[in-house]
């Protein structure tokens, strides 16, 4: 467990950001932890210094004792020890409050990758009834958390062994930040005795998560557990969502006797100086564990989320009723609870108004739906007169705000302040700037106005470029690639098979990129891409959490050929927790992406070039089952695809191995 060696520590206050006092540059030794002798003031004469200096002096020396020692009941906690209990024959231990805390915000899964440092909370959780699903690397526990937070309005959670397990989650939070999905990461440690002593995978966490999360804390006595982890759910869903990290030292995690043997050891003290170490190591240890089973609440904190006014609800009623050509554009926050998807999409409706669905909010709207429009967006935000982001950020995806007309009347509608005014100034200005929730800013301005009606005339001319590129796009499907399948067809007949309960993961460059234009969502929160951060390598992790929570769905995963990489042995995760899904690999044996532009800007395509690889052997080498198609299979892609279906609906992962050509279809696409 941990190396049984005895040192001078204890519990330590918490400051405002989350840290603790004497956390960092600390020793560890018991006299430099003790405050320090003050500097000796120089002499400069009786006029200089009419006190007496040797006076002072002497009465700073006869205080430094005192000082010391109640700074060492501070640490100690001994006052509090004289009203709480300590159980030392009490087998509970603290992963059994980790579990009470989560099952009472109602978490039904945590995703892991097992560990010493956090065998409690494993063990805790399936006692309680909390599904333990253990991955093959700790970046896709954190996706899968990530993604159960999207499409359950849950908190999602992952928890993670010290170390390595901790630091190979960053990028997955770093995605899960810029996603604004709210999640709990519990990251392990070593023992607080030990921390910068050289213990098994003892680094400094905290630093590594300050700038990922909206907090970033370490839990140094049992009675912390339930109050820090209350607080930081609440932290996470409130204002702009976001991952929190708390890190749980392993033994604040065991129980008292585990932790008395390594703390204390088995030899007696010796001489005066043992036996005030042994003083000091028995009384940290109490205050470890005191009060630590007296009944808490674990009950959720309040959620704070940022409304509108009605003023500035009002002023964008009338912005709109003024307008002839307007546009909505909905981002995923606007997914966020606590509006519910269902009275969005009826707000939306109710305006008529054209609206163009992005990220998570992709699905919102039927795919028959009128005012749903996907193809054409620059030339129709170049036209509209005014333009509603609901959500919806300048950043890259808007090219900064340089897409919108002149004169244009921009409504802007985000949580997060640096968000809504993203490159304001630069390239646009916002008529109407509101710091809000943009969910419950449209549903309350579509009751605000009753009779509105969108111009007939510039929804038909919106629809009616609509049809035109979709047919454009049907017609590109047909034309032969110089080998394999052309992705556009094979993308077609998937959508024309996906059931209304389906749900779509997409990780990957190219292929995904089409399939954005062409394989329609069938219902909100049916759609899970990476976000802005453009991260590779969300699908197993996506695919997992999403079929957890949706077990009726059936879940696709759009990889890449490259982006597969990071998740083809999770397959082996489907298997083992029974997670039957589909993945389509768009397999081109290239970062087709990325070789787009190196080759005809730099003239090489060093470092873009994989091979038609045999994916489909993998998955079966792992207990899934594996499908090829190439050209030669172009009029059975239907039945393939429906056989992969039928495997999935029995219980089996799939994995279907398109082999694909290459086309122009996404030419001039950013890839930087």
């Amino acid at each position: 467990m941990w190396d049984g060696d005895k040192y001078w520590d204890g519990d330590r206050d918490e400051d405002k950001d989350g840290c603790r006092d004497g956390d960092e540059g600390g020793t560890g030794n018991p006299t430099s932890d003790l405050p320090s002798l003050p500097t000796p003031i120089p002499s400069a004469g009786n006029a200089a210094f009419p006190m007496d200096v040797t006076g002072i002096a002497c009465a700073a020396l006869l205080a430094l004792p005192v000082v010391a020692l109640v700074v060492l009941a501070q640490r100690l906690g001994l006052l509090y020890q004289l009203f709480h209990k300590v159980e030392p024959q009490s087998p509970r231990h603290g992963g059994e409050l980790v579990a009470e805390v989560l099952k009472a915000h109602g978490v039904r899964f945590i995703f892991t990758l097992a560990g010493g440092h956090i065998s409690p909370v494993l063990v805790a959780c399936e006692k309680v009834g909390i599904r333990v699903v253990d991955t093959r690397h700790e970046a896709t526990a954190v996706f899968a958390a990530d993604a159960v937070s999207r499409i359950s309005g849950r908190i999602g959670v992952a928890v993670v062994t010290a170390g390595p397990g901790v630091t190979n989650t960053v990028t997955a939070v770093k995605n899960a930040q810029m996603a604004e999905s709210p999640l709990l990461l519990i990251g392990g440690a070593a023992a607080t005795l030990q921390k910068g002593r050289g213990a098994l995978q003892d680094i400094e966490q905290l630093s590594l998560f300050r700038t990922l999360c909206k907090e970033a804390v370490s839990v140094r006595t049992v009675r912390g557990i339930v109050p820090t982890l209350r607080r930081a759910m609440a932290t996470a869903q409130s204002g702009t969502p976001g991952p929190v990290f708390v890190e749980l030292p392993i033994d604040v995690l065991y129980p008292f006797h585990v932790v008395h043997k390594e703390i204390t050891g088995t030899r007696s003290a010796r001489g005066l100086r043992g036996k005030v170490v042994q003083w000091y190591l028995q009384n940290y240890l109490r205050n470890l564990f005191a009060g630590a089973w007296e009944p808490q609440d674990v009950s959720p904190l309040p959620v704070k989320v940022p409304l509108a006014t009605e003023d500035e609800v009002q002023r964008c009623a009338e912005l709109l009723s003024r307008a002839t050509k307007p546009l909505v554009l909905v981002g995923s926050q606007a997914l966020l609870p606590p509006t519910p998807a269902e009275e969005l999409r009826a707000a939306l409706e109710a305006l008529g108004v054209p609206c163009y669905l992005g990220g998570a909010a992709r699905g919102l709207l039927p795919p028959n739906s009128p005012i749903l429009l996907r193809q054409n967006r620059r030339e129709a935000l170049r036209e509209a007169d005014l333009v509603l982001l609901a959500g919806t950020v300048c950043d890259f995806r808007l090219s900064y705000g340089r897409l919108f007309g002149r004169g244009a009347a921009i409504v802007a509608v985000n949580r997060d302040r640096e968000q809504l005014l993203r490159n304001s100034d630069v390239f646009w200005s916002a008529r109407l700037a509101v710091q809000g929730d943009a969910a419950a800013f449209v549903v309350r301005l579509a009751r605000s106005l009753p009779g509105y009606g969108c111009s007939r005339e510039w929804l038909q001319r919106l629809r009616e470029r609509e049809r035109s590129k979709e047919q454009e796009n049907r017609e590109k499907a047909l034309i032969p690639t110089e080998q394999h399948l052309n992705p556009l067809e094979l993308l077609q007949v998937l959508d024309e098979l996906l059931p209304p309960e389906s749900i779509l993961v997409a990780d990957g460059g190219d292929f995904v990129g089409t399939a954005a234009y062409l394989v329609r969502p069938r219902r909100p929160q049916a759609w899970l891409d990476p976000g802005p951060f453009g991260t590779l390598g969300v699908g197993g992790g996506f695919a997992l959490g999403a079929k957890l929570c949706r077990p009726e769905a059936e879940v696709w995963v759009l990889f890449g050929d490259g982006s597969l990489g990071y998740s083809l042995v999770e397959f082996d995760t489907f298997v083992r927790h029974k997670v039957p899904v589909i993945a389509l690999v768009g397999n081109d044996a290239c970062w087709s992406q990325i070789a787009r532009e190196q080759v005809a800007l730099l003239g090489s395509g060093v470092a873009c070039s994989l091979q038609y690889l045999g994916y489909h052997l993998v998955a079966e080498a792992l207990g899934a089952k594996g499908f090829v198609v190439g050209r030669q299979d172009r009029e059975r892609l239907g039945s393939v695809i429906r056989a992969a279906q039928d495997s999935c609906r029995g219980g089996r992962p799939v994995l279907l191995n398109a082999l694909i050509g290459r086309t122009g279809f996404r030419d001039g696409s950013i890839s930087v």
